[in-house]
């Protein structure tokens, strides 16, 4: 383990020890900071209770659907905006008009337009997507350098073949950059949404705990999330190598 990871790592546990002390002496209020311990043990009891798992399960559903349903038009739009200058005039300033918006604050919008169920649900989570995967798709082609289009034209190649050849893998790395940006957006907007309008997920524990005062409840439902987030970002991680490993070897090269 490098030593940045060790000082990262004795930076949490002081911290959670420095925590657990002030709680267990009552110098910070335990309605509003319980004990590290106390969280732990509640994490315990709800996922041995079967609490954790099924609204775990129903919110990375969430996630995942969302993140598909916005990606592909993403990506696809994205890579012509990049290649094309034409159609990158015509979607350019719809694009520059409405990603700045917060896409909560059209929320209650997609629920008129598409009800209060799931789909509702899905539209924003996908659009929350959509965006970091079409600025990232065009930004990965207009960042090739020319020079790859006029060899591939030289050498006689169609359309097809450029795009399969040059503009797929040269943007890729940028591609999946946007990926592990959009995934990451995705979660943190599907608990927003189930705090606002759900059965179940863990935005309703979040949301059912802080109405009942069981703050240990809430602050485990929240470990479940860091941990579960650490995880998806770790494995993006692992995943943006294998599917780039010239990007990343380009990198040590030069590092």
């Amino acid at each position: 383990m490098k030593f940045e990871r060790w000082v990262a790592l004795f930076s949490l546990l002081s911290f959670l020890l420095i925590w657990e002390i002030l709680s267990d002496f009552k110098l910070i209020s335990t309605l509003f900071f319980p004990a590290p311990s106390t969280i732990l043990v509640t994490f315990w009891e709800m996922l041995v209770g079967g609490k954790i798992i099924p609204n775990l399960a129903v919110s990375l559903g969430r996630v995942v659907v969302g993140v598909v349903v916005g990606l592909v038009p993403g990506v696809i739009l994205g890579l012509a905006m990049g290649w094309s200058k034409r159609v990158r005039e015509i979607f350019d300033p719809f694009i520059a008009a409405t990603n700045p918006i917060p896409k909560l604050a059209i929320f209650p919008l997609i629920m008129i337009i598409f009800g209060i169920g799931e789909a509702s649900k899905i539209v924003a989570i996908a659009i929350t997507t959509f965006f970091p995967m079409l600025i990232n798709s065009m930004a990965g082609v207009r960042q090739l350098n020319p020079v790859f289009f006029e060899v591939a034209q030289n050498y006689g190649a169609t359309r097809w073949n450029t795009f399969m050849r040059v503009v797929l893998p040269g943007s890729m790395p940028m591609i999946v950059a946007g990926f592990r940006i959009s995934f990451s957006l995705a979660f943190i907007i599907t608990i927003a949404v189930e705090l606002l309008t759900a059965n179940t997920g863990l935005g309703v524990l979040i949301w059912f705990s802080w109405e009942t005062l069981q703050t240990e409840n809430l602050y485990a439902t929240l470990l479940v999330i860091s941990v579960v987030g650490y995880l998806i970002n770790f494995g993006l991680a692992k995943l943006s190598y294998y599917l780039t490993p010239w990007y990343f070897r380009s990198k040590k090269d030069v590092n």
